[in-house]
């Protein structure tokens, strides 16, 4: 059987994209062959696209960090022809083929079942994005912050994380204060639940000040950076901020005050190598307390050879919410 991939290939100074024709003995090893149904852009899967990605472990490579559709044969008794399965994170798309594929073969440890009131469409909806906002929602609850505690701050607002992360919000009744630099998405976001929308500049204001007023109780952040510094800075007591991306850069400047005063908390979210078991209940939260109308976030819906084009807008930071990959009929 022949099917249709995304793949890069770099070799010394050499690097190429293309969407390729490939046989089933192409697929890497593996217990569960699955037939894509959808697929989502990350900005994971937008740095893959580009030679100097530093994401990337093996060439060449299906590309694609998320995955959902149906298996279509499977060795290991975990699963039969016909399941309905997501998989994200792992080495999938970085180091082992991925999704941008009509077909995938993975390890069966990293294929999770799909939730019944989840179709493969909405999983990746969700996707690598949705399931962050998710762990982030979830690390946020773990350390007792309630509605009643304070507003939560999410920058970046109009990005994958963000968007599902302020409507999983809204829907558990937190104060929402969205930040973003783009004037024209203040009437989506408000859409998604926030209540108050803050410009780039304010989030990450420098400040020769190591502490600040306390003005949030928490936050999704996936933007780090100056971001990151600013948010601490101004964290209520007892707050956490889930730091789960990099955008706005990989460093930052803090002091030991918002932490030793204040008590607050930086966690880092990574969803990567997420244990089975708690990779499924955060699924489960997804669909169930923590659902949305999340195909309302989907802004796009794109083939294999629109993916390359699209991941250089996001490179660009010219998106807002989530495209998908459709594969497959």
């Amino acid at each position: 059987m022949s099917y249709q991939a995304l793949i890069a290939n770099k070799t010394d100074d050499d690097f190429s994209l293309a969407v390729q024709s490939r046989e089933e003995s192409d697929l890497p090893d593996g217990e569960v062959t699955i037939a894509v149904e959808w697929s989502g852009v990350n900005y994971k899967d937008a740095l893959a696209t580009t030679p100097k990605g530093g994401v990337v472990t093996k060439y060449p490579i299906a590309l694609g960090i998320d995955l959902a559709g149906t298996v279509r044969e499977s060795s290991d008794s975990r699963f039969s022809a016909g399941d309905r399965v997501v998989a994200i994170g792992y080495d999938i798309g970085t180091g082992h083929d991925g999704g941008f594929a009509e077909l995938a073969r993975l390890p069966a440890g990293w294929v999770a079942p799909l939730p019944d009131s989840l179709s493969t469409e909405e999983a990746m909806a969700y996707g690598t994005a949705g399931f962050t906002a998710a762990m982030s929602v979830h690390a946020i609850q773990a350390a007792g912050i309630t509605p009643q505690s304070g507003p939560i701050v999410v920058p970046g607002a109009t990005g994958g994380v963000a968007t599902t992360g302020i409507a999983m919000l809204h829907k558990l009744g937190y104060e929402v204060h969205a930040g973003t630099g783009k004037e024209d998405q203040h009437d989506f976001l408000r859409s998604l639940g926030a209540s108050e929308i803050l410009t780039r500049e304010e989030i990450a204001a420098e400040s020769k000040r190591p502490i600040e007023s306390e003005r949030w109780a928490a936050s999704i952040d996936a933007v780090g950076g100056s971001t990151t510094a600013s948010i601490l800075r101004q964290t209520k007591r007892d707050g956490l901020v889930a730091l789960s991306g990099l955008t706005g850069g990989i460093g930052f400047e803090t002091t030991v005050l918002p932490f030793i005063l204040r008590g607050v908390q930086l966690v880092g979210i990574e969803s990567v190598w997420l244990e089975m078991d708690k990779r499924q209940l955060i699924w489960d939260r997804v669909s169930g307390d923590l659902s949305i109308p999340v195909l309302d976030l989907v802004t796009g819906r794109i083939g294999l050879d629109d993916v390359a084009s699209f991941a250089q807008e996001m490179l660009n930071a010219q998106v807002v919410g989530r495209t998908l990959v459709r594969l497959g009929a």
